[in-house]
This record gives C-alpha cells, sequence and structure tokens, in this order.
C-alpha cells in the first residue's frame, strides 16, 4: 500500500463518483483509478466501496477506513514540510492564511504585529476556506490563520472578532427598499444557507431561526461566499452571510442588516500547539495590539 493509493480513495469517497475524481481531482482515467482502488481493497482485505449505476459510496469499513487514510496523509505531509523547514534553517518563513475576504481587514494588522521582524523573515500569505485553512494549521503548512473556529482538528484558537450576519440579495429584490430585515421576511422566500463543510455558519443559522421561532429549511447549502453570491443572484432567494461578505458583493447582489439583535459569528486567530515557530509566539504576545 503507498500514498497514491490514500489519495486515490480519498479522492473518490469525497466526489462520490469514480469518473469525476478521475477527470477533475486526480488528472487520471477512470479505469486506472478503478485498478488502484481494486488493489487498495484487496490489499486492505474489505470492500471499503459499494459501486451502483448511481455512483459509488462509502462500505461500513470505507468510512472507518476514510477518516485514519486523512490522518495518515495529514501525518505525512505534516513531516515532509517540517522535513523542509529543517534543511534551510537560514531562511526564517512564516505563513499565514486567512478565510477570503478577511484579508482586506486582517492582513494589515497582522503586519502591523510583525513590522520589527519584517525585514528578517519571509511571510507568505495565502486566502482559502476556513475549513481548508484548518486542515493546513495541522499539516504545518501555515503557522497562522484568520478562520472560524472549525472542530476536528487539535488546534488553538484566540477570537479576536465577533460579526453580525446580514441578510443577502439581489439588488432589485422587493425587500431591497428596507433599511433592516425583519426575520419574518425570510418566510416564503428562497433560503441559502451554510451546507454541513460550512458547519460553524449552518450552527450559528439554525440556531438563531430557532431564537425567532422560524420553521425554514434551506432550498440550498452553500460551501462558501462565492457560492451564495452566485446563488443568490441566480435564484433571486435570500442567504444569511457575515457581514465580511460587504467586501466582496458583485453589483447585482446587496446586504442588508439584520432587525433586532442579529446573530453573530466568531473571527478566530487560529494555529497548531504543537508549532514551535518563534515568529509565532511573538505573534500572540502580541494579540492585545491586533484586537484594540
Amino acid at each position: 500500500m503507498d500514498l497514491r493509493h490514500l489519495r486515490y480513495f480519498i479522492a473518490v469517497a469525497e466526489t462520490g463518483s469514480l469518473t469525476e475524481a478521475a477527470q477533475r481531482r486526480l488528472h487520471t482515467s477512470q479505469p486506472s483509478l478503478s485498478r488502484q482502488i481494486r488493489d487498495l481493497e484487496r490489499q486492505v482485505g474489505v470492500e471499503l466501496l459499494s459501486r451502483s449505476v448511481r455512483g459509488v459510496a462509502l462500505t461500513a469499513a470505507g468510512t472507518a477506513f476514510l477518516d485514519n487514510a486523512r490522518l495518515a496523509l495529514m501525518h505525512v505531509e505534516a513531516a515532509v514540510e517540517m522535513a523542509r523547514r529543517a534543511a534551510q534553517p537560514a531562511t526564517r518563513t512564516f505563513s499565514i492564511g486567512f478565510q477570503t475576504g478577511h484579508e482586506m481587514t486582517w492582513l494589515p494588522r497582522a503586519m502591523r504585529l510583525l513590522r520589527d521582524e519584517l525585514p528578517h523573515i519571509q511571510v507568505t500569505i495565502c486566502s482559502d476556506y476556513s475549513p481548508n485553512l484548518a486542515a493546513a494549521l495541522a499539516r504545518g503548512r501555515l503557522d497562522l490563520a484568520f478562520m472560524r473556529v472549525e472542530s476536528g482538528h487539535d488546534l488553538i484558537y484566540h477570537v479576536v472578532d465577533r460579526e453580525p450576519l446580514v441578510v443577502l440579495m439581489p439588488s432589485d429584490h422587493r425587500l431591497a427598499e428596507r433599511e433592516v430585515i425583519d426575520p419574518h421576511h425570510l418566510v416564503s422566500e428562497v433560503f441559502i444557507g451554510g451546507s454541513n463543510k460550512a458547519s460553524v455558519l449552518q450552527a450559528v443559522t439554525e440556531r438563531y431561526l430557532r431564537r425567532c421561532g422560524l420553521d425554514i429549511t434551506p432550498d440550498h447549502g452553500v460551501d462558501n461566499m462565492a457560492m451564495a453570491m452566485s446563488l443568490v443572484a441566480s435564484t433571486r432567494g435570500l442567504a444569511l452571510m457575515p457581514a465580511y461578505a460587504e467586501n466582496l458583493l458583485p453589483p447585482t447582489v446587496i446586504s442588508r442588516p439584520l432587525d433586532g439583535e442579529p446573530p453573530s459569528i466568531d473571527v478566530a486567530v487560529g494555529y497548531s500547539k504543537s508549532n514551535t515557530s518563534p515568529i509565532l509566539t511573538l505573534f500572540l504576545s502580541r494579540l492585545d495590539e491586533l484586537i484594540t
């Protein structure tokens, strides 16, 4: 069994399709991918995927194998990253991630905290969705990230802000004339909420709707802000999204605040407790300046 088997299996499990995994994720042929999966199943000794005309699905054994396969790859990638860093001890680097859209607010502040170190270090920046940032922190690819408080990773979080949710709608929607939106106006509209992959947003939205006494089931679940804005424009629906969306809105989509006490979602600085970077230690010692 080699790492290629694990990567191929994870891609198939996440897409639910041999064809899609082969073409879009792995850039290989579907027959070749099928052979690799069969080889893996022979080595494991059990069937990991059930095949049907509708695609593939994890068996009970496959579900158990998937989590450990991800963990194994994570450990290998972290080891590779640490080895590469150790091979270049003279070059001090510091990698910061931002949930897409937050870099406009937090990157200048982060650079001010590192002002004394900037002439002596190489700072790299990336922008991604919060679950991906959590995985990158756990794998040692990032030192620190501005993100949501994501579960499922051995990370430490310091909340630096709480941003309210706002209502996104088409710019010519009938509610666009209102300065604030009563949550009861969400009823009977096409409603766009967070998906299981955007679990933090999903949980905050569900709690808010229950608090308002509203029984609303999302018509669409989205993983990221770009998907949310696209669906708002195409379905003429309404979405509850964090206020940083206002940094990214196209002309066809506008935002309005919620009436009353809106729900909020935490913005946190996340990092791995196993990260011993002295630059990270310095950054964390100045967090009070960041919040101020």
